[in-house]
């Protein structure tokens, strides 16, 4: 993988470092749970240790040029520790789900530090019916979501027996640190390096005029729709309030095969029949805080990879979004799963995912500083009220150390003034939400997550209504 001593960081990698401070965090992750018995933890260190190399990225930090000169470089870290970063602890056993969810939302309540390399694992052990999990938490400045299932081949087999992976020859040495003199070089340098590519774009438009006024064309387009998608901003809601930096971790299991009975069912895409579910369960709650929901629209943050086929087994964010609507203002479930698919079918025919890509594109142009103002604009309220993010994983059991995975949930992030973030991931036919919270905002997300579950059972009641209908008819 290209992941070298020295990479300087993309401007989307770069917004997510600006965009944190004492409340908002900018780490994701997810939390596994296997079958058991856990292996010992010394086996488990050693299997971390023999495929770092895959990953060279996690033994790097971050380098900062001198008066902020440039976006930041990944470094080798020479004082790397895999025991810094791959932690032990236990629950009181025998410990439930709920008591490792607590768990969880003390571990992303605490940033990474930046003077190592931004990760952690965390092996829990104690939890009941003889299971065992892992908590993985990765700065997104690192790592973005689709990506991220990539990487779970460097530490998940295909078989309870492993995959036989080679180890490098030599043990691995970190490259030398770089002095005030390299980062300031490195920053004139990325400098030059930016002009060039300026001036190739200047000449690609020289010669090949069309090509490049459809492109422009495009783009302008794209610009004007993710502009207007930020016109109207959403009124008033408890989802958009000041947030602290602890956080509540909640989980809702579902079945992929029952989310593809109601696409089928009803139309669209099993990505609707969720933002569907999400508008359902997000009404729900409103009304248990007393709120009106006539008439009220919330968006979502829908992010999509730009991550081209050859990029894909790279770190580092290749994404782009698209503000998609949540009509909580629609009380007959059917009818709301209908408006979501028509309004995604038009966001997919618009160029509102080209516009942002156009933004992200200008900022790797752009002065860190201004590149740290633009990023505020990405995660304003008037984009979105909260990030609901599905990422794909894979449809077959998975094993580290011989023990099956038997379920996984993701974890998101919250930028400022977002109380509230939805992530979805599948995996060996489960479809699993992973709500991440506000700990003062979100006092009732039980609601939240029970409002889910209930949202899921009525799509999938009218979908099997309609199924038997259509059988008597045939």
């Amino acid at each position: 993988m290209a992941q070298e001593h020295f990479d300087r960081l993309s401007a989307i990698d770069v917004s997510f470092l600006a965009q944190e401070d004492e409340s908002a965090h900018m780490h994701v992750g997810g939390v596994a749970v296997f079958e058991g018995p856990p292996p010992p933890f010394e086996d488990f260190l050693d299997l971390i240790r023999g495929r770092l190399h895959l990953v060279p990225r996690y033994r790097q930090r971050l380098g900062f040029p001198p008066l902020n000169s440039a976006r930041p470089v990944w470094v080798d870290d020479p004082d790397f520790n895999v025991l810094y970063h791959v932690r032990q602890t236990a629950l009181p056993s025998p410990g439930d789900q709920r008591q490792l969810l607590r768990l969880v939302s003390r571990v992303f309540s605490q940033q990474l530090d930046r003077d190592r390399p931004l990760w952690e694992m965390w092996m829990v052990e104690g939890l009941e019916d003889n299971r065992w999990a892992l908590l993985s938490k990765t700065h997104h400045a690192l790592i973005d979501g689709v990506s991220g299932v990539d990487l779970a081949t460097v530490l998940f087999d295909l078989s309870p027996e492993g995959t036989d992976v080679k180890h490098p020859d030599e043990p691995w040495e970190p490259a030398r640190a770089p002095g005030t003199t390299t980062l300031v070089a490195s920053s004139m340098l990325s400098a030059t390096r930016t002009a060039l590519e300026s001036a190739r774009s200047l000449v690609s438009t020289v010669t090949n005029p069309q090509f490049a006024f459809d492109g422009i064309k495009d783009g302008i387009q794209g610009l004007a729709e993710f502009a207007w998608a930020g016109a109207n901003p959403s009124p008033d809601n408890p989802l958009n309030v000041p947030i602290g930096p602890h956080r509540h971790f909640r989980v809702v299991k579902a079945n992929l095969a029952d989310f593809k009975a109601i696409k089928n069912s009803l139309g669209g895409t099993v990505n609707d029949a969720v933002l569907a579910v999400v508008s359902g369960a997000l009404r729900t709650w409103l009304i248990s805080r007393g709120m009106r929901t006539e008439g009220l629209e919330l968006k979502a943050e829908v992010p999509v990879s730009v991550r081209s086929e050859h990029e894909h087994h790279q770190l580092g964010n290749r994404i782009t979004a698209m503000s998609a609507p949540l009509p909580i203002y629609i009380e007959d479930p059917e009818a709301r799963m209908a408006v979501v698919r028509k309004s995604m079918d038009d966001l997919k025919s618009s160029k509102q995912a080209l516009g942002a890509e156009v933004i992200a594109g200008a900022m790797d142009f752009a002065a860190p500083t201004i590149l740290a103002q633009a990023s505020r604009l990405n995660f304003s309220t008037r984009f979105f009220n909260l990030i609901v993010t599905n990422v794909p994983g894979p449809q077959f059991p998975l094993y580290v150390e011989g023990r099956r995975l038997l379920e996984i949930y993701p974890v998101a992030f919250l930028p400022n003034n977002h109380a509230l973030a939805i992530a979805i991931m599948s995996y060996d036919g489960e479809l699993n939400f992973g709500l991440l919270g506000d700990y003062d905002a979100l006092h009732d997300i039980d609601v939240l997550a029970d409002g889910l579950r209930d949202s899921i059972d009525e799509l999938l009641a009218i979908s099997a209504a309609a199924s038997a209908a259509e059988a008597e008819t045939v």
